[in-house]
């Protein structure tokens, strides 16, 4: 294409398509295409909006992810306010809120909407022109936090609307972690050794108040809209129920659980039907929400105070449970955490036999003040893995005891160590059969020795059909053709190329090899650093406390761990095997004080149209340059991309100097 008319024309296009598609995937749950399929197309608008940046708008799927963090979040007026609800908890509440409302009604029938309580983050949406222009939480009610940036990263929210829609108008929606999204997170979380979040609206509230938008981007988020603010410019529907429909046929998300109920009757068996089932719901929720369905009649009864008298949550019942605490188990992760868990006498809980329960840490038991032989309250609120509320100390008889974390690993024996500043412990033994599928995996992975043809599948079959114990073992497998296709899981030529793959991993440079041992805290750009700086596995191996230290970017946390993982005599002998097998463990090292920007620190502010910042400063390190969080004395350049921060003002204080994004690429090109 080399006329700009062309280019405009299919860059909307792609835009229009690949919004079709985000709707298909994230809204209706029925994807047409391949993610394969739809990554092809996000390369092909990214690529001819960065060509051509006059056709770049600001509702473009691009525009989603990589916004610079915002310095700090504004305020945002409501014009009207986001109301807080009443609660009820029983039937006869119900009834006597329904009761209320039918005398202000004056005996006039009317419908209901029922829909779930969400556990989640209330948030209103303005539109103007069609455009998404602002985000914001409920706040008080009469002003919120504008967190534009990061709800513009859940894929759910529309970034545009149909024209038809009015021209201004606000919609109100409900965010929330899927619960399958939560527990990995918590997963990960605990693999990091960093705190877990206590429930799933903790962790969407915190994700969404992220300064960064990329670490919201990284999370499953997603939202159902629960109503209409107001709208200007155009009438809209006269009942609730038909303004959710209009609002689903603007793009917007609504919960398909929702029902238009036409009694107390039937708002009643809503609710005990969702009692019944709402272990089985994808997110949380704690009852559900009733209102009246007339906008007029709403707007005639009004509030009262900060709740609205048209509607009330009817919330579930508690599902808790007591029983005795017989013993604390450990389960050892994919990094090596050790993870308590509580082993249980069995007891019923909302119809489910509970046997086991999570506990998180071991700072979650000593705040809990939880003892192996307690009374203990267990709690399912709807979560798929049980939980340990606490102890009833009441019922203490004195004879309980208190729980200490083993000094070695459960389930191989190697010493367990426990970082300064982290809430987990860990298995030090790369080898611990416990770990081995998950380590034999992120081995093979892309960022790691990039062996094709050994995913999830085939790693658990070598594991189970004792053909690897460890990842060394991978580079004898050649020797066990005829074992494998005995298996019947490969064909000839998939053995043949699984067997070429691994050969080519032996070429993989030195810092592929260090992030794919999967030390603790070790990712791929400390595995690059390390690399440079030691230039083979036996100097890292050998490198002192202190000489890590002295490494840009390295802290005690990082130091700790690499120590550790080189002390464990399995690990060594693993590494020891690599080399017998002929995979690369050294390369020439590059000393710091040689690399073009050492002793050079920069900091960014603004938006970078090139790259990300965390991109920006990779390639910074990787020259031998650190970087900052803020302006010092100290402080070499200060990178300015769009819409600076306050850093600037400091920067032109101080007379630090500054780059524009252009002379700053300039910069690394000459380096």
């Amino acid at each position: 294409m080399d006329d700009l008319a062309s280019i405009k024309e299919r860059t909307e296009q792609l835009r229009a398509e690949i919004n079709h598609h985000n709707y298909r995937y994230y809204v209706l749950d029925s994807p047409e295409i391949s993610d394969a399929e739809y990554d092809e197309l996000m390369r092909e608008l990214k690529q001819l909006e960065e060509q051509h940046p006059q056709f770049l708008t600001s509702d473009s799927p691009t525009q989603r992810v990589g916004a610079a963090p915002v310095e700090a979040f504004g305020v945002v007026e409501h014009p009207l306010p986001l109301l807080s609800l009443g609660n009820t908890f029983s039937s006869q509440e119900l009834r006597a809120w329904y009761t209320r409302t039918s005398k202000l009604a004056e005996g006039k029938h009317f419908n209901f909407a029922g829909e779930h309580k969400i556990d989640g983050l209330a948030v209103a949406l303005t539109y103007v022109n069609g455009q998404l222009t602002t985000g914001a939480t409920r706040g008080d009610g009469f002003r919120g936090e504008n967190i534009t940036q990061n709800l513009r990263t859940i894929r759910s929210i529309p970034l545009s609307v149909p024209k038809e829609a009015p021209a201004r108008f606000e919609v109100r929606g409900e965010v929330f972690l899927p619960k399958a999204g939560f527990n990995k997170l918590n997963q990960e979380r605990a693999e990091e050794g960093m705190p877990l979040f206590a429930n799933p609206r903790n962790a969407a509230a915190g994700s969404v108040r992220q300064l960064d938008p990329r670490i919201t981007v990284k999370r499953p988020l997603d939202i159902y809209i629960y109503m209409l603010g107001y709208a200007e410019g155009k009438a809209t529907p006269p009942t609730h129920w038909e303004t959710m429909e209009y609002l689903k046929s603007l793009g917007f998300k609504v919960n398909p659980n929702n029902r238009l109920l036409t009694s107390i009757e039937q708002v009643e068996e809503y609710h005990h039907t969702w009692v019944e089932k709402r272990g089985s719901l994808p997110y949380e929720a704690d009852g559900i929400v009733v209102k009246v369905d007339s906008l007029d009649l709403q707007r005639q009864l009004g509030n009262i105070g900060h709740e609205p008298r048209w509607a009330t949550a009817y919330k579930f019942p508690a599902i808790q449970g007591t029983t005795r605490l017989i013993d604390i188990g450990i389960s050892v992760g994919r990094t090596g955490t050790l993870n308590p868990y509580a082993i249980l006498e069995p007891v019923s809980v909302g119809g489910v036999t509970i046997k086991q329960a999570a506990l998180h840490n071991e700072d979650d038991i000593r705040r809990k003040d939880i003892r192996i032989g307690d009374t203990v309250i267990v709690q399912r609120a709807g979560e798929v893995i049980p939980q340990v509320v606490g102890p009833v100390k009441s019922k203490r008889s004195g004879q309980e005891e208190i729980f200490t974390m083993p000094s070695h690993c459960p389930v191989c024996g190697a010493k367990v160590i426990r970082p300064k500043d982290e809430v987990m412990s860990y298995c030090t033994n790369a080898a611990c059969p416990a770990q081995i599928q998950e380590r034999l995996e992120h081995f093979v992975s892309r960022g790691g020795m990039d062996i094709r043809g050994i995913g999830e599948s085939i790693s658990a079959t070598l594991l189970k059909e004792g053909l690897v114990k460890d990842v060394a073992d991978l580079y004898d497998l050649h020797n066990k053709y005829d074992q494998l296709v005995k298996l019947g899981k490969m064909a000839d030529k998939s053995v043949t190329n699984m067997f070429n793959a691994i050969e080519k991993s032996k070429d993989r440079p030195l810092s592929r090899v260090i992030f794919a041992l999967g030390i603790l805290h070790i990712g791929e750009e400390m595995a690059e650093l390390l690399a440079k700086h030691f230039g083979s596995i036996d100097k890292l191996a050998n490198a002192s406390r202190e000489e890590l230290l002295s490494i840009p970017t390295v802290g005690p946390k990082l130091a700790d761990s690499i120590a550790a993982f080189f002390r464990q005599e399995k690990n060594l002998a693993i590494i020891e095997r690599l080399r017998k097998a002929g995979v690369c463990l050294e390369e020439e090292a590059v000393k710091p004080k040689e690399l073009p920007l050492a002793g050079q620190e920069f900091v960014i502010t603004g938006r970078l149209e090139t790259f990300t910042r965390q991109e920006a400063e990779a390639q910074v390190k990787a020259l031998g340059g650190s970087t900052g969080s803020s302006v010092t004395r100290k402080t070499t350049y200060l990178v300015v991309g769009a819409e600076p921060g306050s850093k600037l003002a400091r920067a032109q204080e101080l007379g630090t100097k500054l780059l524009t994004e252009e002379e700053f690429l300039r910069l690394l090109r000459q380096k």
